[in-house]
């Protein structure tokens, strides 16, 4: 099942960002997985004096991070929570890295632990799955080419949720569905109404799963869905995309997006 969701990151918005130095990209998962997996990506970075950095911005999804270029299994791989603002990531060595990205409603069932207990860290991979996540990263870094890794991480994603007895909380998953269909532009009040309970569980259970509240999660979404409107070309002006996802006002879209973003969205327009 095709997800409704498709989050948008900092390469696809500033693409005169992407050097020799400097190159990201993202592969679509088979049809077996683009319900649970967002994207698969790539990224290469070689430290230049007076370069920017790696952009990471909030998508709502979990990531599970290779680093490529690691002589060894152990310690190679590690799985990054939930993010609630932007930040730009400065190396000091080259990086080669390859990442999963997955939805928050699926991520349990992936990685048997809900998204809040990852929230603020990076955990490794081996000390979530264990001995089966070594091996699947051996086979990762023995890989000779993006097919080879890419075909690896589907057929073991593929058995971890065929074996998975692990569900996100109806509740929760039942209100990420709505706010995906809603493009995040609905508020608490309404979300808990349309799945007939309070908003203070609602917020109990949304911590609980995910670490973050309802209302970030709907910002964050909110968030991404401007993005990907403005990538596709498909807003006329910035008071009509803010009035277009409820935003109260251009000031009110203008804070919000560079509190998630870094930058402002006027300072991403001039680059178009």
């Amino acid at each position: 099942m095709t997800h409704s969701f498709h989050p948008v990151h900092s390469p696809k918005l500033e693409p005169e960002l992407l050097q020799p130095w400097y190159n990201c990209r993202e592969y679509s998962p088979s049809p077996r997985l683009e319900s649970h997996v967002a994207s698969f990506w790539t990224m290469g970075f070689r430290p230049v004096p007076d370069k920017l950095g790696h952009r990471v911005i909030p998508d709502g999804c979990v990531d599970i991070v290779v680093n490529l270029l690691s002589p060894f299994s152990r310690k190679a791989a590690y799985v990054v929570g939930l993010t609630t603002q932007s930040e730009v990531l400065q190396f000091s060595e080259a990086r080669s890295l390859f990442g999963i990205r997955i939805y928050s409603e699926s991520a349990r069932s992936i990685l048997k632990i809900p998204p809040s207990a990852l929230k603020g860290e990076r955990i490794y991979l081996e000390d979530v799955l264990g001995l089966k996540g070594m091996y699947w990263v051996e086979e990762i870094l023995a890989a000779k080419t993006i097919s080879d890794i890419l075909t690896v991480a589907e057929h073991h994603l593929v058995q971890m949720l065929a074996g998975s007895d692990i569900a996100i909380p109806p509740l929760v998953y039942q209100s990420m569905q709505i706010i995906y269909d809603h493009k995040g532009n609905l508020s608490v009040t309404n979300l808990a109404n349309q799945v007939h309970c309070s908003e203070r569980q609602l917020r109990r259970v949304f911590n609980q799963e995910l670490g973050l509240s309802p209302k970030e999660m709907l910002g964050i979404v909110r968030f991404q869905s401007t993005l990907q409107e403005f990538h596709q070309g498909g807003y006329s002006s910035l008071v009509d995309l803010s009035l277009k996802y409820g935003y109260y006002d251009e000031s009110h879209f203008t804070n919000t997006f560079r509190h998630y973003y870094g930058k402002s969205f006027k300072a991403l327009i001039r680059k178009r």
